[in-house]
């Protein structure tokens, strides 16, 4: 059973990356078919990097993404600390309605959104959808997210260092900073790398609410497919899976790293 299982395991694993393993393999392909490997070369690398669409494209989706990512933080921060400190029906109600944009499909939110969109901005001539709207419907969805990342941390953490902190004489404010920021840390970091890769690779909900006159790198590449397939997509996704793995490495090894750091402290 036990081989069963991890040969299992492997195609299932196999089955997940091989299609990206193949995208990354061909990226270095000299020629410019997708099926032949003609040899090693960057040139379809060179291409991208000198493709204005593409880096313009890239330049607006990480400003939506820094700056998205940056705000939901700091709003679902305060947020996941309002209903750690709520009891009862009202927490319930509040966990709930926080649930509901992250299992609601993508399609549903990016309609809605763009629907109030248009109503509002009808009120006032001349605006159109553009950054101002994307960086609110991507500020709105990744929200809820970072509150969930940050309210395991509030719940683990000893609420009595806080207030030990207030009898000797530490402000609130001062308290709040130097004592309960640092115990829930982890958890605004693992939210704002997730809201920001959120951002990066959304499509759906930019599609509806970017507006003609503003295009994200996921909507670049979705109109590039519609055109003759040219292999410097493969660098770009590559470029691209290299970024998130890395912000995955992270979120995941900074646990393990806050341990080890914790354990020769306390050896110490």
């Amino acid at each position: 059973m036990k081989t069963a299982g991890k040969i299992f395991n492997a195609l299932i694993f196999i089955f997940l990356y091989a299609p990206i393993f193949v995208v990354v393999f061909f990226s270095f392909n000299s020629g410019a078919s997708r099926a032949v490997f003609d040899g090693f070369s960057l040139v379809h690398y060179q291409e991208m990097f000198e493709d204005e669409l593409i880096l313009s494209s890239l330049y607006y989706s990480l400003i939506i993404a820094v700056l998205s990512a940056v705000i939901s933080t700091v709003i679902g921060t305060m947020a996941a600390m309002g209903i750690n400190a709520l009891k009862g029906w009202k927490k319930s109600v509040l966990l709930s309605v926080n649930n509901i944009p992250v299992v609601n499909p993508d399609i549903v939110t990016a309609i809605s959104m763009m629907i109030l969109f248009v109503f509002v901005l009808s009120k006032f001539h001349g605006m159109e959808m553009g950054f101002g709207t994307l960086l609110i419907a991507h500020i709105t969805f990744n929200i809820p997210y970072v509150v969930l990342s940050v309210l395991p941390k509030l719940r683990g953490m000893d609420q009595n260092i806080y207030y030990a902190a207030l009898d000797l004489g530490c402000p609130p404010l001062r308290s709040f900073i130097k004592v309960v920021i640092p115990q829930i840390m982890p958890g605004i970091v693992s939210g704002l790398i997730m809201a920001f890769t959120l951002s990066l690779d959304d499509f759906v909900i930019s599609y509806f609410n970017s507006g003609a006159t503003f295009q994200t790198l996921p909507i670049t590449i979705y109109s590039m497919t519609k055109k003759p397939y040219d292999l410097k997509l493969n660098a770009l996704s590559t470029l691209l899976f290299a970024v998130v793995l890395a912000l995955m490495l992270i979120v995941n090894l900074r646990p393990d790293a806050d341990k080890k750091a914790k354990r020769k402290g306390a050896a110490k």
